[in-house]
Order: C-alpha cells, then sequence, then structure tokens
C-alpha cells in the first residue's frame, strides 16, 4: 500500500509516515517548506517527500490513500485536486493512526491543555524501563527516549492525546479516534479560541473521550482540577486521582527542588510508592511523573500497580524545550521553554523562583498560537508573567491559519493581544516590562542591558517561552554571552 502525506512536515505526520514505512507501507508526502529536525529525520528514514505542492505530481504518483495533515485548508492546490477529482481516498492522520498502529494494541492517551508530552514521554519510559517494549507517539522530543515514535512488540502503545481538530473536514478533536483504553488527564483549561467557543465547549470534548473508555479500562486524573472534576459523571470506568492532598489514590508530598533537580514522594492508598530524586523541576512535573507512573502501572498490572519500579526515574532527562538550558556562566543563564498558556508560564516561572531566589529573571515571551496572540488571556498572561522581575514581550506573530476564528470559535480570538497594556499593567505592578514590534529588536535591547548590567553582584536568569522560534534570538544571545566570556 503506497500512502502519501499531504503536510508531512508537521511533527506527528512525519513520525508516523516513519512509523508506517517500519511497518512495511511505501510512504511519500509534500509539505510548503520542510526544516530541521523534521526534515532531517525524514532523509535518515530514506523516507521520499517534496517541497511544494503540485497536483500533477500526486496524479502522476498514484498513491492507494492520501493523509490530509491538521495543517492543510482549502484552498492547496493538491487538496483542491484530490476534492475535484475524487481520484484518491482521503483520511486524517488521526484515522490513520487509529485503522494502522492502535488496532491491536492497548491505547494509554495522555492528554490535557498542557503537560502531555512530558507525561507521555515519562510513561512510555516507564513501560520501557519495566521491560514492556512499548509503542508511543508523542508530540515533542523526548531526551531519554529513541525517537518521538516506536513501533514496539509490547501489548502497549502510548499516545499524546491532543484536543486540537483532526482535519479541516473533521473538527473532533483528534483524541476521539484513539480507541483508549486507558485515560490520563493531567489539566483542562480553555485553549484553542480558534476551535472552542469557551471552557464548556472545550469540556464537552473531553467528555466524549471519556465516554469511549471501556468498563475494563481507567480515567486517571488531575484530582484537584475541578474542571475535569465536572465531566466526570460520563465515565463508565474506575476513576483514580493524583494530587498533594488526602483525598486522592496517589499522592505527591515533601517536594522539594534546587537548581539540580527536585525530589518527593509518591504514596499509593497509603503506602510508600517511590521516593523519586530527578533532573526535572516543578511541582508540576511531580504531578506529569506521579500520573505517568499510575497510568504505566495500572497498564503492566491493574492488581498492583506499584509493582513498577520507578527508580529508572533519575535517568529521564526530559523533553526538549521543557526548561532546556541553552548557556550558563557565573552571570546569566538561558533557558527555552515551550509553555504559551498561562497557567504553564506562571507554574515554570514559579519553579524558576524556588530554584533561583537571589537571582534576577527576566521573562520573554513570544506570543505566537493562534490563542495566545488573542485577548482571551490579556489578564492571565499578565498574571504570569509578573512572577518574574522584568518581563519583554516578543512579536506578535501572525502565524494564523485561515481556518483561524472559523465559525464556532470563541468571540475572543478575533481581537489581538495587547501587548502595550499588558507592560503598562506589569509597571503599575513594579514589574520592568517593555514590548518590541519585532524580535530582533528585543534582542538588541536585552544586549545592551546585559552589557550595562555587567558588573551588577545578581546573577541573571533569562527564560524565552514561545511555542515557535522567537526568530532564533535564543540561541544568538546565547552566542553573544560565550563570544563576551
Amino acid at each position: 500500500m503506497r500512502i502519501y502525506f499531504l503536510g508531512i512536515g508537521g511533527t506527528a505526520m512525519g513520525n508516523v509516515a516513519i512509523l508506517l514505512k517500519k511497518q512495511g507501507y511505501s510512504v511519500m508526502g509534500s509539505d510548503g517548506k520542510l526544516y530541521p529536525p523534521m526534515s532531517q529525520i525524514l532523509e535518515a528514514e530514506s523516507t521520499e517527500f517534496y517541497q511544494g505542492f503540485d497536483p500533477e505530481r500526486l496524479k502522476a504518483l498514484k498513491p492507494d490513500l492520501v493523509v490530509v495533515g491538521n495543517a492543510i485548508s482549502r484552498g492547496n492546490s493538491e487538496l483542491e485536486w484530490l476534492l475535484n477529482s475524487r481520484a484518491i481516498p482521503t483520511v486524517s492522520l488521526p484515522q490513520l493512526i487509529r485503522e494502522h498502529l492502535l488496532l491491536e494494541k492497548e491505547s494509554l492517551v495522555i492528554t490535557g491543555t498542557h503537560g502531555k508530552t512530558t507525561t507521555a514521554s515519562i510513561a512510555a519510559f516507564l513501560l520501557g524501563e519495566n521491560k514492556s517494549d512499548p509503542s508511543w507517539l508523542i508530540g515533542g522530543v523526548p531526551r531519554t527516549l529513541s525517537s518521538g515514535a516506536h513501533l514496539g512488540s509490547g501489548a502497549h502503545f502510548v499516545i499524546e492525546g491532543d484536543e486540537y481538530d483532526s482535519a479541516f473536514f473533521d473538527k473532533r478533536s483528534k483524541f476521539i479516534h484513539y480507541r483508549p483504553d486507558i485515560v490520563a488527564i493531567n489539566n483542562l483549561e480553555m485553549d484553542h479560541a480558534d476551535i472552542f467557543r469557551d471552557l464548556v465547549d472545550l469540556q464537552r470534548s473531553f467528555s466524549h473521550l471519556i465516554k469511549l473508555i471501556p468498563r475494563r479500562g481507567f480515567l486517571i486524573i488531575n484530582g484537584e482540577d475541578p474542571h475535569i472534576e465536572a465531566i466526570l459523571e460520563s465515565a463508565w470506568c474506575p476513576i483514580l486521582r493524583v494530587g498533594t492532598g488526602a483525598e486522592n489514590d496517589l499522592i505527591i508530598s515533601d517536594f522539594m527542588e534546587a537548581p539540580s533537580g527536585s525530589s518527593f514522594k509518591l504514596s499509593f492508598r497509603g503506602k510508600l510508592w517511590a521516593e523519586v530524586e530527578w533532573s526535572l523541576c516543578g511541582l508540576y512535573n511531580a504531578r506529569n511523573a506521579a500520573i505517568a507512573a499510575l497510568t504505566a502501572g495500572m497498564a503492566l498490572n491493574a492488581n498492583s500497580p506499584t509493582q513498577m519500579d520507578l527508580t529508572c526515574l533519575k535517568r529521564f532527562q526530559g523533553v526538549k524545550r521543557r526548561q532546556e538550558k541553552l548557556f550558563q556562566n557565573k552571570h546569566y543563564l538561558i533557558f527555552e521553554d515551550f509553555a504559551h498558556h498561562p497557567t504553564a508560564i506562571e507554574e515554570t516561572l514559579n519553579s524558576f523562583r524556588a530554584r533561583y531566589s537571589e537571582h534576577h529573571i527576566i521573562a520573554c515571551f513570544e506570543p505566537r498560537s493562534n490563542t495566545a496572540r488573542t485577548q482571551l488571556f490579556q489578564s492571565d498572561f499578565t498574571d504570569a508573567l509578573s512572577v518574574a522581575d522584568q518581563v519583554l514581550l516578543g512579536e506578535l506573530v501572525d502565524n494564523r491559519s485561515d481556518k483561524l476564528c472559523e465559525e464556532g470559535a470563541s468571540s475572543s480570538c478575533s481581537s489581538s493581544l495587547d501587548r502595550k497594556k499588558m507592560a503598562l499593567d506589569l509597571k503599575e505592578r513594579g514589574i520592568g516590562a517593555s514590548f518590541f514590534e519585532k524580535n530582533h529588536e528585543l534582542l538588541e535591547f536585552l544586549i545592551e542591558q546585559l552589557a550595562s548590567d555587567s558588573g551588577a553582584p545578581t546573577a541573571t536568569v533569562i527564560v524565552f517561552f514561545s511555542n515557535g522560534s522567537f526568530g532564533g534570538i535564543m540561541k544568538k544571545l546565547a552566542l553573544v554571552l560565550a563570544s563576551c566570556d
């Protein structure tokens, strides 16, 4: 079978293409522009791909099936030819995953507004370390796994459950297709204002996922998230809760963190399961680990999940672009973080504040996602960023597709984030704040400021928040500081 991936440069699309190729399928695909790391990954696996879209080329290739990526919209020349000709069957990526990867596996769907990439990576890592040889499909780049996608010989498939829509013709969340046996929900907050009207609309999609879990399955949740609690009536399976309070099945306690990492205890129904010391920081990462551990433990042995050995967590190195250190000398530390939701930013900054209490903390934020660039979280971003000593607001990147704010989306998604007002509001709270029309202007400002502060006795932590590249200024700043050493 010959499968063509329309939009093969996407992380999930490219990884699935490689998985299917390893299963013996003939795969190929196209995209507008392909960039590292996916272009390099596809080349390393000798996967055929084309830059740019060409209906005549697609017609000549004559694949048996075309997978339409989530980023592909009406007006794409290859898509228009497919719709007009009806010559080749088309499916969404989640449909393909369900039919070709999940049917013979026990599906462990890890979801939530944020933290799902890290949590899914930990679950896959734990299963592998406990000799299960799981399969997995993860949307980031895990440091301790061989890749973001893997086909194992074991019974379990760990998949990151994205709540975003499946394709231009299927507005259901991707995770609806993943035939879940176990679902883990880390948190639930409003996001994706270009797709969902409000929190209730988003909760409805998660409730549909919960309804799909069989009676023999399990739902594992953050037991301290009221937005998850509100939809539990949809469950027909046992529910297990994770959190810091005594009412939870799995309790996180004695959390401590330092610049080198953190430690905590996990107790399951009154009995100590593990004392964890690892390199990741933040209470939210301890919760990620706890949810992943319980998910993997229940998958291996539902009667005794604590038989899973958690000592291997000390070797887990996290996921790229999550509190990733780019540079360090005696004066400066530079970190990159993928957080682009107010809660994720606030949790991350609180972790930095706890670990580097004597440092001056500068938060640089690029509002890039379809939701972050709108006014939906104007005040929430202001509150989150106020944890820092100084805030620099980067370019308002127009990363929107033509489907942004289509019918049914939140009404707030059409108004742009007011960075000037945010800077003024932060200044009123005593936080140094500036905004910049272009990211290179932010970089120039920061270099000039650091040069003038070079003799200051207080060391500085600089954290760049973006789900994009931030115009490459993070690495440029690291090079500048390195050259000054």
